[in-house]
């Protein structure tokens, strides 16, 4: 063996050791491409499935869907799901602004998710006293999950869809450190419900 190569040898086993030796500090230094950061957020029906929602709903009667978050952002996340209620003529959501709509919530889990880990939970409901006059109806209180919430909602008879419309939905607020508030994350999910005086 010459001198020659055993050098080569050398010198190459000094540049592999260094390399595994500064590996963490490359890991800081260099970006690596991530993959995309987003947040799910999803409804599921009363069978777990994407399908069999509530729809024609009467006072006094339990209605159940399944409410999910998904957590990809590459960290961990402190999320709002606020849910409202609305009827036709009161806007939802603007997603192209990326503005929540202006309803208050009647209803809000606040949950801490790691990153890949998702939350999901039966969400429960009823309309109480519920009252129907000439073409309008008017809902003073729901329940969720128990709870009993006033909402003091009307809605007018839709005669070209023949009911009374109301739309549950759900918006998704991400804790902002930076501010030290939540902000609106732009995902929403909603279900429309005719409200029937009996069915």
């Amino acid at each position: 063996m010459n001198f020659k190569n055993v050098r080569h040898l050398y010198m190459s086993s000094c540049i592999v050791l260094c390399l595994i030796f500064l590996s963490p500090t490359l890991v800081v230094i260099v970006p690596f491409p991530e993959g995309e950061k987003f947040s799910e957020l999803w409804i599921l029906g009363p069978t777990h499935m994407m399908e069999g929602y509530p729809f024609n709903v009467s006072s006094g009667e339990n209605y159940h869907v399944f409410l999910g978050v998904g957590n990809q952002m590459g960290e961990f996340e402190y999320y709002s799901i606020r849910v409202k209620l609305r009827n036709k003529s009161e806007l939802s959501p603007d997603s192209g602004a990326g503005l929540p709509s202006s309803l208050e919530p009647i209803f809000e889990y606040r949950v801490f998710l790691t990153n890949n880990a998702t939350w999901e939970k039966e969400f429960s409901f009823s309309f109480e006293d519920v009252f129907f006059e000439d073409k309008v109806s008017r809902v003073s209180r729901i329940s969720i999950n128990g709870y009993h919430v006033n909402v003091n909602k009307v809605a007018v008879w839709d005669g070209a869809d023949s009911g009374f419309y109301y739309q549950l939905f759900f918006e998704l607020w991400i804790y902002n450190a930076t501010v030290s508030s939540f902000q609106f994350h732009n995902r929403c999910v909603g279900f429309w419900l005719n409200v029937n005086k009996s069915l």
